[in-house]
């Protein structure tokens, strides 16, 4: 006869319980390391701050050229 709180049989079935996220698994692009598939969903405004940025050291770049 268990003691206490925490019984093993309570235990067990909360060792097997498996977290179930919907977010999904995997990588965006199959071959590639880089992105993870949640990419997106974890930093929606990425493309916008990319494009931001390349415009900014494009002018930047072509400055120097002048």
């Amino acid at each position: 006869m268990s003691k206490g709180f925490g019984t093993e049989n309570l235990l067990s079935k909360k060792s097997k319980k498996k977290a179930i996220s919907n977010e999904p698994q995997g990588r965006l692009i199959s071959w590639s390391p880089w992105p993870p598939a949640n990419f997106q969903a974890r930093y929606p405004a990425f493309p916008f701050v990319l494009t931001i940025l390349i415009i900014v050291i494009g002018q930047w770049y072509l400055s120097l050229l002048r």
